[in-house]
């Protein structure tokens, strides 16, 4: 009779062994998965998070050295555990089938105590992209997104890689208290809505010491956001940093409290951008943002406020944007722009306390360096090149 109950305790222990630390950890080869960039290894590792997330205390899923060639895969809470961590130690390699394909690749989602960390996470963009149509029509079918995390509190991202997603590489929905550092992030210049980050409806965001170098945004702020402290990130290429854009759905949250700081842009589009649409459906606030300590080298637009954002080729320009700009700081800007608007400050209805102080761009070009400015009457503090709008 008491065999039975020492085989459960042997078979236990090959699926969840216990840490020094005393950390339960769940080891993906144990539920089937190769690990060899071929076999579909999508459901292994679904089958280790269930495990892992039904088991209580510290918990730490390992995704041990490898290429896992998965599909799409839910990572769902809410967990027993009382903090999670997602070791990757290996590649996960995205499918490149379309069909398989919702609006994302990975998802984590309505986990607390949520650690990802290390690894290469890889969404073999390349096959897709020729099927992106959302530069140029409105109504385009948005291809996945590699890494979204909805509905998530209290997570930390450190030290992953991510390259080539079909569209963005991380996107944040709905997600309060995160914590991303040590990011590499990486697709080519050409590579269409490869944004790096993309924040929506979330709160407490924190991004830290990062490389982002894609196609598109290295971080984008969209729509509902509040409290996201930005620092020590290198972008490039790409196109910038930008808040936006805002203002083109019904029901928009307000965006506030941004504070982004001690950044540089090497050859991007933009540097620090707010962009909002026109003829916006309903009403909403862009509001107290500081943008300071940021270097410039070879930007196109290093400091834009574009209030008449429209990507397209046919744009109406009937009504002017629902967004209110207010309160917003360009502090310690400097470097070097590849056009001679080096400050472009077009608002719609009037910006809001805007405040420029110790601003140096320099157009590398003949002609000299100039800003231009639309609806905006800003506060000039300390040193100004190019000389402030009238």
């Amino acid at each position: 009779m008491e065999a039975r109950p020492r085989l459960l305790l042997v078979v236990v222990a090959i699926f969840v062994s216990i840490s020094a630390a005393g950390a339960a950890v769940i080891n993906v080869k144990n539920y089937g998965a190769h690990g060899n960039g071929v076999n579909d290894d999508s459901k292994p590792l679904m089958a280790a998070w269930k495990a892992a997330c039904g088991s209580a205390g510290a918990v730490t899923m390992v995704v041990t050295p490898g290429t896992y060639y998965i599909g799409p895969v839910q990572f769902h809470g809410p967990c027993k555990a009382s903090t999670l961590t997602f070791q990757l130690q290996g590649t996960l390699k995205a499918a490149t089938d379309l069909n398989r394909f919702g609006n994302d690749w990975i998802e984590f989602g309505w986990v607390n105590g949520l650690t990802v960390a290390g690894g290469v996470i890889d969404g073999q963009g390349a096959a897709s992209w020729p099927f992106n149509k959302c530069p140029v029509r409105k109504d385009c079918k948005v291809l996945p997104t590699s890494v979204l995390f909805v509905n998530n509190q209290n997570t930390v991202v450190r030290d992953v890689t991510f390259v080539n997603p079909k569209f963005f590489h991380i996107a944040l929905l709905s997600v309060k208290n995160i914590r991303m550092s040590g990011l590499k992030i990486s697709a080519p210049s050409n590579s269409p809505n490869t944004d790096g980050i993309h924040i929506e409806r979330s709160s407490g965001i924190q991004i830290m010491d990062t490389h982002i170098s894609t196609g598109d945004d290295c971080i984008s702020i969209g729509q509902g956001n509040d409290n996201v402290d930005i620092a020590r990130v290198q972008c490039g290429p790409g196109h910038g940093m930008s808040v936006g854009s805002l203002g083109r759905y019904a029901g928009e949250g307000d965006v506030t409290r941004v504070h982004v700081r001690d950044m540089t842009f090497t050859g991007t589009m933009n540097g620090v951008r707010i962009k909002t649409w026109e003829n916006s459906p309903s009403k909403s606030h862009a509001a107290h943002m500081v943008f300071e300590n940021m270097v410039m080298k070879d930007v196109q637009n290093p400091i834009i406020i574009d209030q008449k954002y429209c990507p397209y080729y046919n744009c109406e320009h009937k009504y002017v944007s629902g967004v209110t700009i207010q309160d917003i700081q360009f502090k310690n800007i400097k470097g070097t722009a590849t056009t001679p608007v080096a400050v472009l400050l077009r608002c719609g209805v009037p910006c809001q306390g805007l405040v420029l102080q110790d601003v140096d761009l320099r157009y590398k070009g003949q002609g000299g360096t100039s800003a231009k400015c639309e609806n905006a009457k800003a506060k000039y503090v300390g040193y100004q090149f190019p000389k402030p709008c009238p």
